[in-house]
């Protein structure tokens, strides 16, 4: 199993203004995700319906590796 990490930014901001966020949506949206994008900077873009929040779709956003865990938000204009 992956040790995942997370940055500054997520422990600090993300998961402050957004109580709803836990790291397992993460983490499980990584493993199995609906989509992957390659983004600019060296990032990319996970994105996957979590249940437990009506069905609604989040995107996480990573580092290059994979495994480091920088953003992530209920992105309400998602279209796979």
């Amino acid at each position: 199993m992956k040790e995942y990490k997370y940055t500054q930014y997520f422990e600090n901001k993300v998961l402050e203004k957004r109580p709803y966020l836990k790291k397992e949506y993460c983490i499980r949206i990584i493993e199995k995700p609906i989509k992957v994008e390659k983004q600019e900077n060296n990032r990319f873009r996970f994105w996957g319906k979590i249940h437990e929040l009506d069905n609604k779709f989040l995107r996480i956003i990573t580092l290059e590796d994979k495994i480091t865990i920088h953003n992530a938000f209920i992105d309400r204009g998602f279209k796979k």
